[in-house]
């Protein structure tokens, strides 16, 4: 499997439905994410058990990403038009309701492919997560295996910590939250923050 960390995100053009719950031919991956940071995020099939647990967590957290000003795109292999009837599905009835982020159409498989995350056997994509900067280039992935659900929370951890770096130039210890202190990447920089804040670890 691919490590895309440190490389520009694979582009893609496929149908989709978008967050308004409209169909479109022709989403396109730089075009709507042009000069923002993005949440790709894929998973294996609509209308199954863990996978609308995690959609409706994204979309519990939706003003959280917008806050931050990163958009958020699921991909699967199923049509837009399975994408469109899971929307219209009551999350009683498990369905994921009108969530407000786009849900990509990976019928031909080409975007798991293209992002190393298609299961060998099953045929449909692992859970994976790509946290993707203004510039287009993955800082961030995470695969998971089918049984096993994301933490949604641990992807705005993430976000945060980028966005604390790319505004501080500071780098991020282990456990870094948002409103904590970062860290000067050199060895002096170490030596300080260990000093006030190993305990903690």
């Amino acid at each position: 499997m691919s490590v895309l960390v440190g490389r520009p995100a694979p582009d893609f053009t496929a149908a989709a439905v978008l967050g308004t719950g409209e169909i479109v031919d022709s989403f396109n991956l730089s075009t709507a994410i042009k000069g923002k940071p993005a949440v790709v995020f894929f998973y294996p099939l609509d209308f199954t058990f863990v996978c609308p647990s995690e959609l409706i967590a994204f979309d519990h957290r939706i003003e959280e990403f917008t806050k931050r000003g990163v958009e958020v795109i699921g991909v699967s292999i199923d049509s837009q038009f399975s994408h469109h009837a899971w929307r219209k599905t009551a999350v009683e009835k498990g369905g994921i309701g009108e969530v407000n982020y786009t849900l990509v159409a990976d019928v031909k498989h080409e975007i798991c492919k293209a992002y190393d995350v298609e299961h060998p056997e099953a045929g449909v994509a692992f859970r994976a997560s790509f946290l993707i900067d203004k510039e287009g280039q993955v800082r961030h992935q995470v695969v998971n295996d089918l049984p096993l659900g994301r933490n949604v929370d641990e992807m705005l951890r993430m976000i945060d910590a980028l966005q604390f770096h790319e505004e501080h130039g500071e780098v991020c210890p282990a456990g870094w939250e948002k409103g904590d202190k970062g860290m000067t990447a050199t060895t002096e920089g170490v030596a300080s923050y260990l000093k006030d804040n190993s305990d903690k670890l």
